[in-house]
């Protein structure tokens, strides 16, 4: 899709609310999905003149077989972001790799207990159906508990937990504190029995985000509807939990209950107004910078010898200013570079990109200078790809002084690249001792 097609089509029809867009192919298949606090703001900034930098050469591509953009609007920013992880979950565009990506993003999970937690964890701890958590208290003794719901994956953590902050504003609930029966076993069972701590409310029970658990303030019973609330606030379905909690403001104050027909009616009216003045904030910077917080994969490079023995090179990954270690990947140089890091860094590179399965980087970095920039590109060049290159320049004691490469880019996304390069440097150091272990065992 041109600038040109979506100023006719689309430009004058997008609304000025929140809500998800989505790109279609002209099959109708959905491409993309995203949220927006203004979805005219939005897919406008998808038609900019530097398209390439702000997005990358992954959705560059993806506009190009799009044909249409539709769009779903909300109530809110919150409800937007809850709808996008909904729909990527159910439709699984192939241009939203990060959200297909389980084990590396974000999920919001509740747990199978009496009194369950509402955690938010990477899907690195999720396995059939049971979470691995660590006891606060006791680091070394790990729990693992059943899954009751999960939702997600959510592609940005940072909006995920403002969104998370926001529900429990509305729905307190406990994630970490030790509901009040638990902890009189916890006590009978240990040498002091006479202490009385268990009374003391938790921290989040004092400032009104956990409804009491732990000091015995709430009932399974009570707390369970909170948790279904909560359930059905992650699905989307607000009118549902706005339905039920008004026949239940209408049950209580018939029974002459009205402190409770009072707290429900104050729930009612957050429901109906909810402060997502941080997604608000968070969204229209995205917006008005867009290359900081659209996905920035950026792939770091380096090789290490030993006079030009046991080469080896290595790939590691930094994606929106986190390292991603299950992406790490390490390459045995087969070709005879004795020692030539140029002729070792053109074979990893050419390796890696006849990887067509793994997600191609907006940005690659590799250690060196011009000489490594210029085998980057030309490698790049023959597998047809536009895909920006910097190189992190060393001095003596080999502490980055340097980066080359487009300015931009250099500016933009420097932490991230000196991480990535830092990663790769400590990574094939770490194998290539490894690989020269071996061969002396051997």
């Amino acid at each position: 899709m041109t600038p040109e097609t979506f100023s006719k089509k689309f430009a004058e029809k997008l609304p000025d609310t929140p809500g998800v867009y989505f790109f279609l192919n002209e099959k109708k298949d959905v491409l993309y999905i995203g949220k927006a606090t203004s979805l005219a703001s939005r897919v406008r900034s998808y038609f900019t003149q530097d398209i390439l930098l702000t997005r990358g050469p992954k959705l560059v591509r993806m506009l190009t077989l799009a044909e249409s953009i539709e769009w779903q609007v909300t109530d809110s920013a919150l409800e937007a972001l809850l709808l996008e992880a909904n729909l990527i979950h159910t439709h699984r565009p192939p241009y939203n790799t990060d959200a297909k990506d389980d084990k590396s993003w974000n999920f919001v999970v509740i747990t199978e207990e009496k009194f369950p937690r509402v955690l938010i964890e990477r899907g690195r701890k999720i396995k059939n159906e049971k979470l691995k958590i660590k006891n606060e208290k006791k680091k070394k003794e790990k729990g693992e508990y059943t899954i009751r719901a999960m939702f997600g994956p959510f592609p940005s953590g940072g909006a995920l937990k403002e969104t998370v902050k926001i529900v429990r504003r509305i729905f307190p609930f406990r994630d970490t504190c030790v509901p009040l029966d638990e902890r009189r076993l916890r006590l009978k069972a240990s040498a002091d029995q006479g202490r009385r701590d268990f009374v003391k409310p938790c921290f989040n029970a004092q400032i009104g985000l956990c409804p009491g658990v732990c000091v015995g303030a709430v009932s399974a019973r009570e707390y369970g509807k909170t948790i279904r609330n909560i359930a059905l606030f992650f699905e989307g379905k607000k009118t549902t939990i706005i339905r039920n909690l008004e026949r239940e403001m209408k049950r209580e104050a018939k029974a002459l209950r009205f402190e409770r027909a009072n707290e429900i009616k104050k729930t009612l009216f957050a429901l109906g107004h909810i402060q997502d003045v941080a997604l608000l904030k968070r969204d229209m910077f995205e917006i008005s910078s867009p290359a900081r917080f659209d996905t920035r994969r950026i792939e770091a490079y380096d090789v290490a010898h030993l006079g030009g023995m046991d080469t080896v090179g290595v790939m590691t990954v930094v994606s929106n200013g986190e390292v991603r270690k299950n992406e790490y990947r390490k390459f045995i140089i087969r070709g005879e570079t004795r020692g030539n890091d140029l002729a070792a860094l053109e074979e990893l590179l050419r390796r890696r990109l006849k990887h067509s399965e793994w997600e191609l980087p907006n940005l690659i970095a590799v250690d060196g200078g011009d000489l490594q920039c210029s085998v980057a590109e030309a490698v790049l060049k023959d597998f047809a790809l536009d895909i920006p290159v910097v190189s992190v320049v060393k001095d003596a004691r080999h502490q980055p002084k340097n980066i080359l490469g487009p300015k931009k880019e250099r500016e933009t996304f420097k932490t991230d690249i000196l991480l990535a390069n830092s990663e790769a440097h400590r990574y094939a150091i770490s194998f290539h001792r490894k690989r020269r272990g071996n061969a002396f065992l051997t």
